[in-house]
């Protein structure tokens, strides 16, 4: 880190920089991770990839040319570098040379990611790759593809656009090749060579990774071929979460790839994921779900002792009923380095631990063991030392590398802190905390996190930042986020309150499912416990300034919450990408979601979706109210925040409304999300008595607004298109 902030701002949140999860050496002496800067100030940024000794603590700049994907292949690197053309070159050079050494392997006709490499047995490698491939299984190229001559899209079935994406009939696949040693470009004259690539899912009908998140954990290689998931090609995506894991027999050396084989697990008929080999390649390991249409299901864990027979699966931790013995659902697998131990990410009380798996448990009775809890773990690297490189946030660190041994609870060492544990960013660990309170239901507490700001005084008090979270199925953990930062609102002069009501992962599947057909009910319930016991019990917040603030199933609460009593005690409520109308969500391409949630089609369950909507309640909408909503959400359309803003108006509610027109669900670009923290901060400020956030910075200056109340006038201000009327 290069920078020190006197104060946290969404400034130092966007512009610091931007470290991923580390890929280490065999034996953990080295590290490679990439890395991206911005610079407000210039509107621009970079990105580099870069080695780490973790010995000296040395970091070096092995390319700032736009590499990417960074993996070892022997001692040396391999990355993807953006060609000419819309193509992919693959580079590969020596750590202590790499930009005068660096030679082109391969090249890709396409654009390329995703990639993974197997050690073969003849000292040459398997390389596989994702790619979209058009119809005919053959790499497709966006910028070398003919221009169509009309706009129109025509569809004779659902699942016609998803996230931010229009489908079209190109598909993501994975390709595979070989890089043999031989004569090249490179003056060693023993340098690695592509073969061309084929398509592994050429003829199958199948697309993997699946969109829109999917990438290296819905595939893996080994010396054995390929094991990847799958949607199932006979159901509609649109309303199945049904997703496949298939096995191709693979030598790497094929111009054809054979025909996957399915590995069929009776009894589970929803997603899949983390498909991974042994180290040997002959075993495998995945995660599936069983509930087809409820894609936060639990994932339990399946081992195909020998690949050669796919249709031999062992259950992990199995039980006559099919719910399983462990009371967590994992995200994420690893073997271990002697393929005797499985390593496990799974939520748990608010984080993502590591946990340990012995491969010979089987159906019996030892649980998954708790090997480290520092914040949320989010890759795991065995290592040949046996130890294993763990990557992962907190809540006041972006980035952190850890060493944990199987022989010992906890942190081994910390092998490096993208902000030297939130010192850099101007945060400690003294100011985030955890409150718990009894829960609607009988039995249950509420878990929340606290954060308070670095200036915080016992004797003094603070308005109070009520942060709900999306999902719902999900969590507030003690991560790292570059949209919804606690900190952020800490640092303003809040208390933030993040809590993880009914319907939340990591407090039991149990806990998760009781959502269904309570949107509105045991969540709200549990939001309002929760305010009373901040009323009751922490003293040091003035309730009597408060904001609620919440995105996705968040912004559906803060829609709910305006329409009922707890939203009287709000000063102010931001709604961001929320759910105004049940029957809006016909619109949505997850049509599984809704249906699931609420019993079934709108058609055969109207009364039942119509139970927690929250436009039943609008003749309660009182409070000030921020709506935002951009315009390639297609999981949420826009018309959802159109129509909230427009009933405040409407009704001569203090509102506004911010839209983007290039972003998804989420806001993603920096300068939007300056925008976005400069909006918010403002609205929130303003009503609780703290200085506007445009008023406190020079980019937030930059984005200020006179209203001009006597005349229309439309007018373009730090970005912002603002008509003032």
């Amino acid at each position: 880190m290069t920078i020190r902030a006197a104060r946290f701002t969404p400034e130092v949140l966007l512009s610091a920089p931007r470290r991923s999860a580390g890929v280490p050496n065999a034996n953990g002496s080295k590290v490679l991770y990439t890395v991206s800067t911005y610079s407000f100030a210039e509107h621009s940024g970079g990105s580099e990839v870069r080695v780490l000794d973790t010995a000296t603590q040395e970091s070096t700049v092995l390319t700032d040319a736009g590499g990417s994907e960074p993996n070892w292949i022997g001692d040396q690197v391999l990355m993807l570098v953006s060609g000419s053309n819309g193509t992919t070159d693959v580079l590969v050079g020596p750590t202590n040379d790499f930009a005068n050494s660096n030679y082109t392997a391969g090249n890709i006709d396409a654009s390329a990611s995703s990639v993974k490499l197997a050690a073969l047995e003849d000292g040459s490698y398997a390389i596989a790759f994702a790619a979209l491939a058009k119809p005919d299984g053959s790499l497709y190229n966006a910028e070398k593809a003919p221009a169509p001559t009309s706009s129109g899209r025509l569809y004779r079935a659902m699942f016609v656009r998803h996230w931010d994406t229009w489908i079209t009939p190109n598909r993501n696949a994975i390709f595979f090749a070989k890089l043999s040693r031989g004569s090249s470009n490179s003056t060693s004259g023993n340098s690695y060579a592509m073969s061309d690539p084929v398509n592994a899912l050429k003829g199958t009908e199948l697309e993997s990774p699946v969109p829109p998140f999917g990438g290296t954990d819905h595939f893996d290689i080994s010396t054995s071929g390929l094991i990847f998931v799958a949607r199932d090609p006979d159901l509609n995506p649109a309303t199945n979460t049904k997703m496949n894991v298939y096995y191709s027999r693979l030598t790497f050396s094929e111009t054809t790839a054979p025909a996957p084989v399915n590995i069929s697990v009776p009894g589970f008929d929803s997603a899949a994921s983390s498909p991974v080999f042994s180290p040997n390649g002959m075993s495998a390991a995945f995660l599936k779900m069983r509930q087809n249409g409820y894609e936060s299901d639990k994932n339990q864990i399946f081992i195909v002792p020998d690949v050669g027979r796919p249709d031999s699966i062992v259950p992990m931790l199995a039980t006559a009923d099919g719910i399983g013995q462990w009371d967590r659902s994992p995200s994420s697998i690893a073997w271990s380095h002697d393929g005797q131990t499985l390593y496990l990410l799974a939520d748990d009380l608010g984080s993502v631990p590591l946990w340990s798996l012995s491969v010979n448990t089987g159906a019996g009775s030892r649980l998954p063991q708790l090997l480290a809890k520092q914040g949320s773990f989010n890759s795991i690297r065995p290592l040949s030392t046996g130890d294993v490189f763990v990557s992962g946030t907190s809540l006041v660190d972006n980035s952190a590398y850890y060493l944990v041994s199987p022989d010992a609870t906890g942190i081994q060492r910390v092998v490096s802190s993208n902000s030297r544990n939130g010192t850099a960013f101007g945060l400690s660990r003294s100011q985030v905390s955890e409150v718990w309170w009894p829960g609607a239901a009988n039995g249950t507490r509420i878990h929340a996190w606290v954060f308070k700001p670095s200036t915080f005084k016992e004797n003094a008090t603070y308005p109070l930042a009520y942060l709900i979270h999306g999902g719902p199925q999900s969590a507030w953990e003690d991560s790292w986020s570059t949209r919804w930062n606690p900190a952020v609102f800490a640092e303003q002069g809040y208390v933030v309150v993040a809590p993880n009501p009914t319907g939340s992962t990591g407090y039991g599947q149990a806990f998760t499912d009781a959502i269904q057909n309570q949107w509105g009910g045991l969540p709200y319930e549990d939001l309002v416990l929760g305010w009373e016991y901040i009323s009751q019990n922490m003293n040091y917040i003035d309730t009597d300034r408060a904001v609620a603030l919440g995105a996705s199933y968040g912004g559906y609460m803060m829609n709910w919450i305006q329409g009922h009593d707890l939203g009287r005690v709000f000063k102010a409520l931001v709604t961001h990408d929320g759910v105004f109308s049940m029957a809006g969500q016909m619109a949505s391409e997850e049509l599984y979601f809704p249906e699931r949630e609420f019993g079934g089609p709108f058609w055969n369950n109207t009364e039942n979706w119509l139970r927690w909507d929250p436009a039943r309640f609008t003749h309660n909408w009182a409070t000030p109210h921020l709506i935002i909503h951009s315009e390639l959400d297609y999981r949420l359309t826009i018309s959802e925040g159109l129509a909230a803003f427009h009933l405040l108006q409407d009704k001569g509610v203090e509102s506004q409304f911010l839209t983007f027109p290039d972003e998804n669900h989420w806001v993603l670009n920096r300068e939007n999300s300056l925008l976005w923290h400069t909006v918010v901060l403002d609205w929130i400020n303003a009503h609780v008595g703290l200085p506007k956030y445009s008023e406190q910075s020079s980019n937030g200056r930059a984005l200020k607004r006179e209203a001009d109340m006597t005349s229309p006038q439309d007018e373009v201000v730090g970005g912002i298109r603002d008509l003032k009327l």
